[in-house]
């Protein structure tokens, strides 16, 4: 059987609708109406899938003053939450949102990072496969549970000391997600402090994708984050966003294009800024 660990199109998931050995996982959500995503799930839906919510689900418990705003579940817990979606050893994952894969790539990344390879995140998602004419089902859908056992990987994560030291070697990258407007602190809706870690590249996790939300090609992505990246190889790279969910977006379109090694770091800005000590850079000077 082949197994998709990136991203698959609408046409090679329909055959598998119905199948128990494939989790279709809805991760719609918006920070402006955190009901939003569960809401519209309810209302219309892939054909067996269930739904993630991102606070509840995707992450873990906030700390004022020393987390982001979505830190990483325990990972007991979310292995629970895990088993009873169904998922286990054999299963393929497919995670769709309508937000050109922003949301879903996070629990792409949090399945990888516990060990779970196969699953892919649907490119175009929601928006494309309505507009394809596939079909929907209403109401809240729940699957048979199995178990899921974790294997973390502590290397697919930096933390917030590494990114301290890491920001001011020129051996490794730090990438910002975020878009351009925040990373420069011209714009900043959701954090009480504008601007980026200094040092960090402006990396916009909204350029892979083209004016209809899906993947650009493997050629554009891939030139896209070696013009970025410079000498430097991925191993060597770290990503961050504004709480470590758009991030995961970046590290995506990497290994889709077989730039594999870089690392999430998931407290991200949002983190950053809880210790005032902490530097801040606004601009384009990386610096």
């Amino acid at each position: 059987m082949t197994t998709y660990s990136t991203l698959i199109a609408p046409s090679d998931l329909r055959p598998h609708l119905g199948d128990a050995n494939w989790a279709v996982v809805d991760c719609r959500f918006s920070l402006a109406d955190p009901a939003h995503g569960r809401c519209a799930y309810l209302d219309a839906h892939l054909p067996g899938a269930i739904y993630a919510h991102l606070d509840e689900d995707l992450s873990g418990r906030i700390v004022p003053g020393r987390t982001g705003r979505h830190p990483l579940p325990d990972v007991d817990t979310f292995a629970q939450t895990l088993s009873g979606w169904g998922i286990g050893a054999g299963v393929q994952v497919v995670a769709y949102d309508d937000a050109g894969g922003a949301i879903a790539a996070r629990l792409w990344w949090m399945l990888r990072w516990l060990g779970h390879e196969a699953v892919a995140v649907l490119d175009g998602g929601w928006p494309r496969w309505v507009e394809e004419g596939n079909p929907v089902e209403h109401g809240e859908t729940r699957r048979p549970p199995r178990a899921f056992k974790p294997h973390p990987n502590p290397a697919l994560l930096a933390d917030v000391a590494e990114v301290e030291a890491m920001r001011e070697d020129p051996a490794f990258r730090l990438l910002d997600a975020r878009a351009a407007s925040r990373y420069r602190g011209e714009h900043e809706p959701i954090d009480p402090v504008a601007g980026h870690i200094p040092g960090a590249l402006s990396a916009p996790f909204g350029e892979t994708l083209d004016e209809k939300g899906h993947f650009r090609s493997k050629d554009e992505i891939k030139q896209r984050f070696e013009d970025v990246l410079g000498e430097a190889s991925p191993a060597r790279a770290v990503v961050y966003c504004g709480s470590g969910v758009t991030a995961a977006h970046d590290l995506l379109a990497m290994a889709h294009v077989g730039l594999e090694g870089a690392r999430l770091y998931p407290g991200s800005w949002s983190e950053w800024i809880t210790d005032a000590a902490r530097p801040v850079a606004q601009g384009d000077d990386a610096g």
